[in-house]
């Protein structure tokens, strides 16, 4: 399956450490080598790099690594195919715009059954079972919403409470966001981390990187990553239970 990773935090921050460890998965460490994205979140536009070849290999996926973008959302994905062939199409995150807001989408799964989900407004380009539920999602949330509604938490409970029900057609572990909030959902493998003062040292399991993080923040920084795996071995993350999801904003849960 694939893998996910993404970022809240309360001030613009880059993404580089992370990343470094999850596009060693992406070929080298782990299967993943059937492409790779990530979108980044600046203001109410985003910006989204992605290729269909392998993470490890990828020069846009080094040119990433390289070039701290800054933001305070973000939503990152390494694929391992499984619906729908190996190409930019198929390639995640996914992104649609709803109430002049960009939201992007990553699955880490397979559907089964999933052939009555028959979305009336939004479409997908590709062929995939994650791009098709992306978009069900959306029209039954413009179903219900029909204007932006002034507390946008409940609209990412109420996009939960659908996974709750793509969960019963197989894997469906997601990360969504707006690039204010950011939505876990875990079917069977998420984990994630506050990172917060005091800071410290971290340990990446998939390359050889160790960043002090006391020298690159500021003692109000929280930042909070999420990822399918554990990316270090030496902090405490946590484990997400099957059917539980977790919302963030500003790099706190709430």
């Amino acid at each position: 399956m694939c893998e996910l990773l993404g970022m809240s935090a309360n001030v613009p921050t880059d993404i580089c450490f992370s990343f470094s460890g999850l596009l060693e998965r992406g070929g080298n460490t782990g299967p993943h080598k059937d492409g790779w994205g990530i979108t980044f979140y600046e203001g109410k536009g985003c910006r989204t790099f992605k290729d269909p070849e392998p993470s490890c290999q990828s020069e846009i996926a080094k040119l990433v690594k390289a070039y701290p973008i800054k933001s305070i959302s973000v939503i990152s994905h390494i694929r391992q195919g499984n619906r729908g062939r190996v190409c930019l199409e198929n390639t995640h995150p996914f992104t649609r715009e709803l109430w002049g807001r960009e939201i992007t989408y990553a699955h880490n799964g397979q559907l089964s059954n999933y052939h009555d989900l028959k979305p009336d407004y939004y479409r997908p380009v590709g062929n995939t079972d994650s791009e098709l539920a992306f978009c069900w999602l959306l029209d039954k949330i413009r179903e219900k919403y029909p204007k932006r509604p002034s507390n946008m938490a409940s609209v990412f409970r109420y996009a939960a409470k659908l996974a709750h029900t793509l969960r019963e057609k197989g894997v469906f572990n997601m990360l969504l966001t707006d690039g204010v909030y950011v939505l876990a959902y875990c079917t069977n493998n998420l984990h994630w981390i506050t990172r917060r003062a005091p800071f410290g040292k971290a340990t990446l399991i998939d390359a050889d990187m160790v960043i002090d993080f006391q020298k690159e923040t500021t003692p109000n920084d929280v930042v909070t990553v999420i990822a399918t795996r554990p990316l270090t071995n030496d902090e405490r993350w946590q484990k997400m239970e099957p059917g539980e999801f977790a919302l963030f904003k500003m790099g706190e849960k709430i």
